[in-house]
């Protein structure tokens, strides 16, 4: 991503906002990218980060992992920024060809069928809490095991126990606690974490902690 001054004087603000904060620098950038597209501060109390998380996210992107994505928005989102750098193939739910089922929604539907077909790729939930739910329930059946699971959905049924079972699937994630979240979360998230892995696997190698 491109900074401006303004972006500059943006991330003044929230630094001085912030003040002294548990994060390391790697997610630090990230609880600052959430804050600047949401202009929200209490994501940095919900922001969750898994060991490993970023480490095994930004080695996966310079891997060429295949990305796989609940949402449009999500995609177009960080297609650019993918493209500029790693060129990961990107792949949305949504677009994925099944068979017409009931029981589920659509989004549920495609990305069981890319889990299957891409099982340990980087999953980016943004959106579809019935898509993190069948992901979920992939990665406890031990038919997938992803690189990485992004998950900012919003939900007010059960959404507190789903997070809380991605928690104990120990597989690295981050996610956003609590009933709040959206693909603009995801998106942000995942340019920021783009950017850090291409500082460390791309043009200037150095560590992600």
């Amino acid at each position: 991503m491109e900074w401006h001054v303004s972006d500059a004087q943006s991330l003044r603000i929230i630094d001085r906002e912030i003040g002294d904060h548990p994060f390391t620098p790697s997610e630090y950038e990230l609880v600052r990218r959430v804050i600047y597209a949401t202009a929200d501060f209490e994501y940095a109390s919900l922001i969750r980060f898994s060991k490993q998380a970023l480490q095994s996210g930004a080695a996966a992107l310079a891997a060429r992992t295949t990305i796989i994505v609940d949402m449009p928005m999500v995609q177009v989102g960080v297609a650019p920024q993918i493209q500029r750098t790693f060129a990961n193939p990107v792949y949305c739910s949504m677009d994925a060809l099944t068979r017409p089922q009931k029981g589920k929604t659509k989004t549920a539907w495609g990305i069981e069928t890319l889990a299957q077909r891409y099982p340990e790729g980087i999953f980016v939930i943004g959106e579809s809490q019935t898509a993190l739910e069948t992901l979920v329930d992939l990665i406890e059946a031990g038919q997938v095991r992803p690189a990485l699971v992004i998950a900012t959905p919003a939900g007010f049924l059960d959404a507190d126990i789903l997070k809380i079972r991605l928690r104990d699937c120990i597989i690295p994630h981050i996610r956003i606690d609590g009933r709040k979240g959206n693909s603009v979360l995801a998106v942000a998230v995942m340019n920021g974490l783009i950017d850090l892995a291409w500082q460390a696997y791309g043009k200037e190698p150095q560590a992600i902690g």
